[in-house]
C-alpha cells in the first residue's frame, strides 16, 4: 500500500550496512493531520521511513533533524515496540521510493551543498552574457531579441 506524506525529520539519519553489505538508513518523520485540539496543536503521526541502496548512501548526510521532506513510501505496515515506560507502542513503517526536500528546518529551501556551489559558479557567467550594448536606447523597456537568445 503506497503512502505519500509531508513532514519533519525527527532525528539525524545514520547510514548502516546489512550483513550482505547493502546500505540502509531509517528516519522518523512526524506528519501532522486532522484538526487542532484544545491545546492548539494538530495530532502527529510518526512514520519510520527506510531508504536503501544508493538512495540511502547519497542522501543520509542531508537527512537531518528538523528538515521538511515529502516522501512516498511502499510496503506500509504497523510495527510494535516497547516504550521506555514499559508499555507497548505502535509505529507506521514504510520503504521510501521517493523523497524530496522542502526546507532545512529553519524555513530555508534546502539544496545539497554541491548544487549551491554549482549555482554560485554559474551566476557570474550569466550576468556577463546578458549585458546590453552601449548604444542601447534607454527608452525601450525591453531588451532586443538577439540578446535574449543567449540568456
Amino acid at each position: 500500500m503506497p503512502v505519500s506524506e509531508f513532514g519533519r525529520i525527527g532525528r539525524d539519519a545514520e547510514l548502516r550496512y546489512t550483513q550482505s553489505g547493502d546500505p540502509v538508513c531509517s528516519i522518523p518523520v512526524a506528519v501532522d493531520y486532522g484538526r487542532k485540539g484544545q491545546d492548539g496543536k494538530k495530532p502527529t503521526q510518526w512514520y519510520e521511513v527506510t531508504l536503501w541502496g544508493k538512495q540511502a548512501e547519497g542522501l543520509a548526510e542531508y537527512l537531518t533533524k528538523g528538515k521538511q521532506v515529502f516522501f512516498t513510501g511502499t510496503d506500509l505496515h504497523i510495527e510494535t515496540f516497547d516504550k521506555s515506560d514499559g508499555t507497548q507502542g505502535m509505529k507506521l513503517v514504510c520503504r521510501c521510493s521517493e523523497i524530496k526536500f522542502a526546507s532545512d528546518g529553519q524555513g530555508q529551501a534546502s539544496q545539497p551543498q554541491r548544487q549551491q556551489t554549482q549555482q554560485q559558479r554559474q551566476q557570474p557567467q550569466r550576468s556577463q552574457q546578458a549585458a546590453p550594448p552601449d548604444d542601447f536606447d534607454s527608452d525601450i523597456p525591453f531588451s532586443p531579441l538577439q540578446y535574449l537568445a543567449g540568456a
